[in-house]
């Protein structure tokens, strides 16, 4: 498709760069590098047990999220991807269920002190 001033052979828009040389020498072969991305990077989940284990231990899960998040460290130090991968994902599960504890007994701790207060009268 050209436009009626211009015939198409006036602009050849292959094999040349914007300086006038070719784009390639001839013979040359083209190198292609690959770069492999991971979408999710691992994680140790190390302040996040910090925080567990300072803030709201119940049942001892967040001294248990922290052990792992250490073992994480040391298999990712070590170069054991798939130990660290399998320790982070351990400590992510018992930081969770550390954080939903941790909240209940707070909410439970906030009715009990309103319903104590409202009673209480």
């Amino acid at each position: 498709m050209s436009t009626p001033g211009y015939p198409a052979e006036a602009f050849p828009l292959q094999g040349v760069r914007h300086d006038g040389l070719p784009a390639q020498p001839a013979g040359s072969a083209i190198q292609y590098t690959t770069v492999n991305i991971t979408n999710d990077p691992p994680n140790d989940h190390i302040i996040w047990s910090l925080c567990c284990f300072v803030y709201s231990n119940p049942f001892c899960l967040g001294l248990a999220a922290l052990i792992y998040s250490i073992k994480a460290r040391d298999r990712k130090v070590a170069g054991d991807l798939e130990g660290f991968r399998s320790y982070g994902s351990t400590a992510r599960c018992l930081n969770i269920v550390s954080s939903v504890l941790a909240v209940i007994m707070i909410v439970i701790l906030i009715i009990t002190a309103i319903l104590g207060s409202v009673l209480g009268r």
